[in-house]
């Protein structure tokens, strides 16, 4: 008997990768929700905080699906924050967003959930993956003012 793949997702807790997850679950596939806390005390409201654990962590229990945390805090600052700042003192206007998705949202993310025993990530972000003659290929998502391609590009 084949055993079901199991898939990781990162949740954020909004609607786009909570549907992901709901989507998958329907699909027959063994479901895991995933936030990362980056940083933040307990009144934090920005990207990866506790406001978005606790979200997260609403959605999974109404999906019946195990939800983990990945404290991820100390690689955040020194891979985004220390960079950010001794760019931002040399008068460049760095992007921290870009460093995050490089560093931690999908390369310790996907090397986590490898180690953990997960077949597959998932993301609630618009785009397409398709077909080529030399493999698959991230496109532009079907409506495109909700692509996220590029966010991905680095996959």
């Amino acid at each position: 008997m084949k055993s079901k793949k199991k898939i990781l997702v990162a949740m954020s807790g909004g609607v786009d990768s909570s549907v992901a997850a709901g989507l998958l679950q329907k699909e027959g596939f063994e479901v895991t929700g995933v936030t990362l806390k980056l940083w933040g005390g307990p009144s934090d409201t920005g990207c990866c905080s506790v406001s978005d654990v606790t979200d997260a962590r609403r959605v999974a229990d109404s999906l019946g699906i195990e939800h983990h945390v990945f404290n991820f805090g100390d690689e955040f600052e020194d891979n985004v924050v220390a960079p950010y700042v001794r760019s931002h003192a040399k008068g460049l206007t760095p992007n921290p967003c870009i460093e995050c998705n490089r560093h931690l949202k999908f390369d310790k993310l996907i090397r986590r959930a490898h180690a953990l025993g997960f077949d597959l990530i998932a993301t609630g972000h618009h785009a397409r993956v398709v077909k080529r003659k030399n493999g698959l290929r991230i496109a532009r998502g079907a409506d495109f003012s909700k692509d996220q391609s590029y966010v991905l590009h680095m996959l």
